[in-house]
């Protein structure tokens, strides 16, 4: 007699909703089975034939830490395309190669943590290359293309998840776990959520993870925004996965809390559905949690939240129906459509900056080529390893040919003394595996091998290439192309074909010393010695004499004097000097490759200067008849560039990010509030050195034929775009507007729409953009909501932010200005119009803003604009903290009266309130004055 199987359980049956199937697995779940799904690595559930999952795979721009992958241009570099149909399509082999990956490494997830839609608002942030735009709205329409990229087309399931770094108002790395961003309600509304509203509202978001910092002295671990706002943008169950390590940061690193089971409840009843800490270990984890569940701080309601959220991915992504996902079989690695994607990607975001008739070359030149970035392909910590390679010289090789083409790198050449004899690079006797499929020794196979020899001295020594990246940080390269870099075991060894990893151990600092110099490896902090047994870092070292064999600028100038054109190519190495974990200190290009660039300018003048970096710089350009940019372009960076260069390609890259003259124009890295200190191209008053959207073609491009239509929802801007050059080449028209006269400090313009055209010479094409009515509005602190203002509005078209080609007027009719009527909602401390020396910090621990003085022992100043006292007031009261006096005046005068907390109170969320007499009627300005450690919540009158 045959047995029929049991029926499969309602969580296997694709023929009901994923709701349902949500539900019946987690009532299968026993508690511990819950509270384990929430650390990164939830273990499988094997009496359910439940598999293992993690969160989290990193895929920023290609597949990263899983070895070869096709490497797109930096996420910077896709923000310069400004062209979401491109990104899009970036981000559909993403993840075709994270499922082809999938299918033979279980270790590569389909929760992938990109893309990055932070804004970048300062340009000296060390993760400048992982952003898209200082701007809102493009950096929305590039991040909305590459996470339906990523997800797929197929209505139910996903070939990928993504989750959006980082939420929310990070932009600096310095102290990073520990500080706190000061953002005031119109920037959080108007600037910091806009871009991630808009992505996740487009429905192609999985979900976000919070990032290190604290936002107005909160951790955003434990952000209130995760309910008020993410939640609310979308009907999806978005799983919110914690950054790395960040959960236990909570206590160990900002004190929030006094114990991990207090905070771990705060963090999952905040939003965090999954914890990444402590690696692959979740016990620490799970015995918080539990700990938390035990002390009553959470229930398994709470669990069943957090672990809902995360079944319902896994569920869009297949993983319960392998028969029917239909991404299943359907991935794609290193194809030649991806190879050709990653080229056409790399030439759309080249930006041509200047062009004094120098460009595009003709094919006879004779080019030298130069610069530390000449021959390098370089890759960031967000990077797959490189499939194929593309430098500058090789591109260049390609194209014109190698007898049209010489090339100095500018490095300088030496030796190091010390003790009478010279630091000498053994050869290497690397085994068979370090070597390429000739036999020859393969660098990129090198790194960290502590089977090399280690550096030993002779009389002659090894000539060694120094380049110095800015700050005096070095690195030494032998002459086999191997980098010097320090192991585990502290010996110096010629190991690596890159500086990179987390802790760069590739990069070095001259220190002056009596008569020569010591040797600081950066990586250690330790000095480099010559010992018995070779050479090592130790805590004291040998001091070295710098024996120069020849300046980098000797060989540059050599080359350079003998071709009709050269192209310097200058920029940064993505792990030195900038990068996660590391902030810059300057805009200026570091002083090695200004060397070179004069050098090269004083023996041509027909010099090309091509900037190859993360992040904008400040050069003179003045005297340069051509100036490019584009970020690290990734596999196909050198042909891409080649081929502007040539003019097979008219360059259309703009700008994402408003590029300022000097770093006297940039305001503190730590000030977040971009409507008060003026940031981007927003709210910048100077003159910058190329503005946003900036970026020149070899073709023309006329516009003509304006003409607007408004409507109740919208606003509908018309024109003509015409191609009046001799090449087919793309234009990128963008739309543009202003409040001609606002009752509030506006954006000086504000980007609207934009669009990347392509046109054949004389082709003419008739553009639409349907802006919405909301897209004017405001954050109006005084009613706490959004308002269209009634008004005139100059609409602005161009070719940049600041290229207006055409502009008009409309009238839309919204709402008056109105005074705020204090008598019925009162003062909240942080509804301010100005302020001078505040901060913004936590009223409590979950939710809530207050205001106090930003700097110990100093005072801070409050202004409100046009609050309406109707008939008259009598008494003011105040919400306070701590200790202090608060001041109130009208217009400017002096104070009326003086609300004072004798405190301190016990602690900094321990509010009293303080009564006090104080007449007012009639509509004036409020200026509050808080001297001392003193905390505003909130000041209401009455009468």
């Amino acid at each position: 007699m045959t047995v029929d199987p049991p029926p499969a359980p309602p969580f296997r049956d694709p023929r009901l909703p994923f709701a349902k199937r949500v539900d019946d697995l987690l009532a299968r779940l026993i508690p511990d089975e819950k509270v384990a799904f929430l650390h990164q690595f939830a273990p499988a559930v094997e009496r359910l034939g439940v598999a293992a999952f993690r969160t989290g795979q990193e895929a920023l721009h290609g597949v990263a830490w899983m070895g070869p992958a096709t490497v797109f241009p930096q996420a910077v570099g896709l923000g310069a395309t400004w062209n979401p149909d491109l990104v899009r399509r970036v981000g559909e082999a993403v993840s075709r190669e994270v499922r082809a990956m999938r299918a033979r490494d279980e270790r590569v997830g389909l929760n992938v943590w990109a893309p990055t839609v932070n804004l970048l608002r300062h340009p000296l942030w060390g993760r400048n290359e992982e952003g898209y735009s200082e701007d809102p709205r493009l950096t929305s329409a590039i991040a909305t293309a590459y996470t339906h990229g990523l997800r797929g087309d197929h209505p139910a399931y996903w070939r990928t998840a993504p989750v959006l770094k980082h939420w929310l108002a990070h932009n600096n790395e310095t102290d990073r776990a520990t500080t706190s961003s000061s953002v005031r309600p119109r920037v959080l509304r108007e600037y910091d959520l806009r871009a991630f509203r808009d992505t996740v509202g487009a429905g192609a978001v999985a979900g976000v993870m919070p990032a290190y910092n604290l936002v107005n002295g909160r951790p955003n671990h434990l952000s209130p925004y995760l309910r008020s706002e993410l939640r609310a943008w979308t009907e999806e169950d978005l799983l919110v996965c914690s950054d790395a390590g960040a959960p236990s940061n909570l206590v160990d690193a900002e004190h929030y809390f006094g114990t991990h089971e207090e905070a771990s409840a705060a963090a999952l009843l905040a939003g965090v559905d999954s914890f990444t800490d402590h690696g692959t270990d979740g016990s620490q984890v799970t015995a918080r949690l539990k700990g938390a569940l035990d002390q009553g701080l959470l229930t398994e309601a709470d669990v069943d939240t957090a672990v809902r959220r995360q079944l319902s991915v896994r569920f869009r992504l297949g993983e319960f129906d392998p028969q029917y996902d239909p991404h299943r079989d359907t991935g794609e690695f290193d194809t030649p459509a991806h190879r050709a994607l990653a080229l056409e990607a790399a030439e759309q975001a080249v930006v041509l900056l200047r062009n004094e008739e120098l460009l595009p070359l003709a094919p006879d030149r004779r080019v030298a080529v130069v610069g530390l970035l000449a021959d390098e392909c370089k890759l960031d910590w967000y990077s797959g390893a490189l499939l194929h390679r593309s430098t500058p010289l090789e591109g260049l090789y390609e194209r014109f040919g190698a007898e049209r083409v010489e090339f100095a790198e500018g490095v300088d050449r030496i030796r190091l003394r010390t003790g009478g004899a010279f630091l000498h690079v053994p050869p290497a006797d690397a085994p068979e595996e370090a070597r390429d499929a000739g036999g020859a020794l393969d660098p990129a196979l090198l790194s960290g091998r502590t089977d090399l020899p280690p550096l030993t001295t002779d009389a002659v020594g090894t000539e060694l290439a120094l380049a110095d990246w800015g700050g005096g940080v070095l690195t030494l390269r032998a002459p086999d192309g191997r980098y010097l870099s320090v192991a585990e075991d502290g010996f110096l060894r010629a190991a690596a074909d890159q500086p990179g990893g987390w802790v760069v151990q590739e990069t070095f600092r001259l220190e002056p010393h009596e008569n020569g110099h010591l040797l600081r490896h950066l990586g250690t902090g330790r000095h480099v010695r010559v010992a018995a047994d070779g050479v090592k870092v130790a805590g004291t070292g040998d001091v070295f004499e710098v024996i120069t064999v020849e300046r980098g600028e000797e060989a540059v100038a050599r080359v350079a004097g003998r071709a009709d054109v050269v192209v310097v190519v200058a920029g940064n190495d993505p792990h030195i000097n900038g990068r996660e974990t590391e902030d810059r200190t300057t805009l200026e290009l570091p002083a090695h490759q200004r060397r070179l660039l004069h050098a090269a300018r004083a023996a041509n003048p027909r010099t090309v200067l091509v900037l190859t970096s993360a992040y904008p710089y400040a050069v003179d350009v003045s005297r340069l008849p051509a100036v490019l940019w584009t970020a690290h372009g990734g596999q196909a960076a050198g042909t891409a560039l080649a081929r502007v260069l040539a003019g097979d390609v008219s360059p259309a890259g703009r700008l994402p990010q408003t590029w300022y003259a000097s770093d006297a124009d940039l305001p503190g890295l730590l000030d977040y509030d971009v409507i008060g200190s003026r940031q981007t191209y927003l709210y910048f008053e100077g003159a910058p050195l190329f503005p946003f959207g900036h970026g020149l073609s070899y073709a023309e491009f006329a516009y003509s034929e304006l003409s607007v239509r408004v409507t109740d929802i919208s606003v509908h801007v018309c024109c003509a775009l015409t191609n009046t050059g001799d090449r087919t080449a793309d234009e990128v028209a963008q739309l543009y507007a202003r409040a001609v006269d606002p009752s509030v400090p506006r954006p000086r313009r504000e980007l609207l729409a934009h669009r990347r055209v392509t046109l054949a010479p004389g082709e003419r094409a008739r553009l639409d953009f349907e802006v919405p009515l909301s897209s004017f509005e405001f954050w109006d602190v005084a009613r706490g909501a959004w308002r269209l203002e009634q008004g005139p509005y100059e609409l602005l078209l161009g070719a940049s932010s600041e290229d207006v080609r055409l502009r008009t007027r409309v009238t839309l009719a919204g709402e008056p200005p109105a005074p705020r009527a204090v008598t019925e909602r009162g003062l909240e401390g942080a509804d301010f119009d100005e302020h001078s020396g505040i901060a913004i910090v936590d009223r409590t621990r979950t939710a809530g803003d207050s205001v106090t003085p930003a700097a110990v022992g100093a005072s801070g100043e409050l202004l409100y604009r046009s609050c309406d006292f109707a008939d008259g007031v009598t008494a003011v009261s105040a919400r306070l903290a701590g200790e202090g006096v608060l001041e109130v005046s009208l217009d400017g005068g002096p104070p009326l009266t003086r609300l004072t907390l004798a405190g301190p109170t016990s602690d900094a969320y321990t509010y009293v309130t303080v009564d006090a007499p104080f007449a007012a009627s009639g509509v004036h300005d409020v200026r509050l004055g808080l001297r001392g450690p003193l905390r505003l919540a909130h000041v209401g009158f009455s009468g």
